[in-house]
């Protein structure tokens, strides 16, 4: 859809959203100061805690010649696959490695890239195992298609919209993780990331005008909305924040971690692309509609945005639902293999974070719908000759 910045707007109503907007931006750099982490040498190293270091390497000839390392009586058919470091103090060698036949055997061939676990420690002959296939050269080209087809049909708006995605990045790499680690209230490091995040990707991606100030106003506060709904709700269910195994490892790691305030804070970020798409989608609306009819009053555009939003939001609770099932299919196998009932599998922590997810994430999205076009609709100047207050 085409935004049309062009388009006139109460100047009373343009001065009360940008005065509000730079309020807000104030507080979101307080907010980033207060709440910025510490020194980075006091927090916990894990690759201090690990015995052995990851390196690249490259597959140079597979033998089906047999176990080397088990008896011949023993009857056990192995794939012996040379490999060639690319990496670590072993660069250029050539080293073996031992696959017993099995369903869990990886199926490699020469030329694939690979990444090898190295444990110095080891004995000779057992200090590198194969970790995991390398993908980085197949995401980085993946990178490269996403990013051409974006500029492609965006132009120039697609750059700026791929500027605001690295910004979103930065902060969380840069700011938000840091100060969780720190031991920063995850809730609040959510928050003040999620209106950072919102400032730089809206105001990049469509510009500065009245419209995506709108669009910023109506996310901020659906946000807040979407907070306070976690906080209430993980509160009353009682989670521990230990619903993974992550979390688990990250409480015997530090004990700086508030891990129920980390779940807090992904229902927040989770959401926040959902409600902004939601947001920009309702202002734009607001404005095409005038620009449409300038003859359409405000209150008309108001009631014609909201049945756009509602077909919106019919859609988008959806996707939001089948985004985390799908992120966690593997887990409802096992509980379907289980035959444990739906009251019971709803109940089991690690599902009922997810559920709480969804739900608190999607109230936020509805409550974007109607402030989002409440707040364009007064943005927009008396219409031409209508025949209805505004």
């Amino acid at each position: 859809m085409a935004h049309r910045h062009d388009q006139p707007v109460d100047p009373g109503a343009r001065r009360v959203v940008t005065a509000a907007a730079v309020v807000l931006a104030l507080l979101t750099v307080a907010g980033m100061v207060v709440l910025r982490p510490g020194d980075p040498l006091g927090r916990p190293d894990l690759g201090e805690l690990s015995s052995f270091d990851f390196v690249d390497a490259k597959v140079v000839d597979v033998d089906p010649a047999g176990c080397v390392n088990s008896p011949p009586e023993a009857g056990i058919e192995c794939d012996l696959v040379h490999v060639e470091v690319l990496g670590g103090p072993d660069e250029g060698d050539v080293t073996s490695l031992e696959f017993p036949e099995s369903a869990m055997t990886p199926d490699l061939d020469e030329g694939d890239r690979i990444v090898l676990s190295y444990s110095p420690g080891a004995e000779p002959g057992f200090q590198y195992n194969l970790a995991d296939r390398g993908r980085k050269p197949v995401l980085l080209w993946l990178a490269v298609l996403f990013a051409v087809s974006v500029v492609v049909l965006g132009r120039l708006r697609g750059v700026t919209a791929l500027a605001g995605l690295v910004a979103t990045v930065i902060v969380l790499v840069a700011f938000a993780l840091p100060a969780i680690i720190d031991g920063r209230s995850p809730i609040a490091v959510s928050v003040v990331a999620a209106a950072a995040i919102s400032f730089v990707a809206l105001y990049a991606a469509h510009g500065f005008t009245v419209m995506t100030t709108v669009a910023l106003l109506g996310t901020l506060a659906s946000l807040v909305i979407t907070a306070v709904l976690a906080v209430a709700f993980v509160e009353v269910a009682r989670f521990s924040g230990f619903g993974s195994e992550e979390a688990t490892f990250l409480s015997s790691v530090t004990g700086r971690i508030d891990l129920r305030g980390l779940l807090l804070a992904g229902v927040v970020v989770g959401a926040l692309g959902a409600i902004d798409d939601m947001t920009v989608t309702q202002a734009s609306a607001v404005w095409e509609l005038r620009a449409a009819d300038p003859a359409m009053s405000a209150r008309r555009i108001y009631g014609a945005g909201l049945r756009i939003g509602r077909d919106h939001v019919a859609s988008t609770v959806n996707t939001l639902f089948l985004a985390y099932a799908g992120a966690s299919m593997p887990l409802f196998v096992l509980f379907v293999l289980a035959e444990q009932s739906l009251a019971s599998i709803a109940n089991s922590e690690v599902v009922a974070v997810e559920i709480v997810r969804t739900l608190v994430g999607s109230i936020g999205l509805v409550a974007a719908v109607p402030l989002t076009t409440w707040l364009a609709a007064r943005c927009l100047p008396p219409a031409v000759d209508a025949a209805e207050p505004a």
